[in-house]
């Protein structure tokens, strides 16, 4: 978040309500902090045991590792500074919009449900299978009520500046598909995201209740 706040890329000055680093430092600072808080990341999940067979905490890594990448958040984040501001006829279409999304904010909390279930016994590959599309239908509802708040939602209460996207001509769910079709795809990829972990009853009921956490936020 460091980073992503920088003048080099969405350029805002508030984040939670508070000034982003790099106004209530300077950018140098900001870029290093993100730079350092990244490898600590890797440290910390290297620094102890977190499934009995270390090849498969290599493996962990590994997973982190693309989620962060080319492959992931960073690939994503650059897909969208090029979206930015493109003349009419230009625009993402929305398998492409989909498609960043499914990278920049996706990757990372896709990443965290399938690592969190690596922390433990080995699971069938159906039931991996089924912790993944949750992973999936909650990052890109993260980002659908990301769009949907940035419209509806004022500085104040979302704690970041509010219509960035629609001044800085940004394809967002709401621009390409409407307010209300907007809502109701946040709503259908929480259906989606329920059923998907349907099969583990109440083990599950903290996977549940973050998924109802992110799509009917108000910030």
């Amino acid at each position: 978040l460091a980073h992503d706040d920088l003048p080099s890329m969405d350029n805002d000055v508030l984040r939670r309500g508070k000034p982003t680093c790099h106004v209530e430092f300077d950018e140098a600072t900001a870029l290093l902090a993100g730079d350092a808080l990244q490898s600590l990341a890797f440290e910390l999940m290297v620094s102890r045991p977190l499934n009995d067979s270390p090849a498969r905490q290599v493996e962990m890594t590994r997973i982190f590792a693309r989620a962060c990448g080319s492959r992931g958040m960073a690939g994503g984040q650059a897909i969208d500074l090029a979206s930015v501001g493109k003349a009419l006829g230009q625009q993402m279409t929305l398998p492409e919009l989909e498609f960043m999304h499914i990278l920049k904010t996706g990757a990372l909390i896709r990443a965290s449900v399938v690592l969190g279930a690596m922390c433990g016994h080995d699971l069938p590959n159906d039931q991996t299978d089924r912790l993944d599309r949750y992973g999936k239908c909650v990052g890109l509802a993260f980002q659908v009520v990301d769009d949907i708040l940035d419209c509806e939602s004022n500085t104040e209460k979302l704690g970041k500046t509010a219509g960035k996207d629609q001044d800085a001509n940004k394809p967002t769910y709401v621009s390409l598909m409407g307010m209300a079709p907007a809502k109701k795809f946040a709503d259908e990829l929480l259906a989606d995201a329920l059923d998907a972990v349907g099969i583990f009853g109440s083990k599950a009921d903290r996977l549940r209740q973050l998924a109802e956490f992110i799509v009917r936020r108000e910030h």
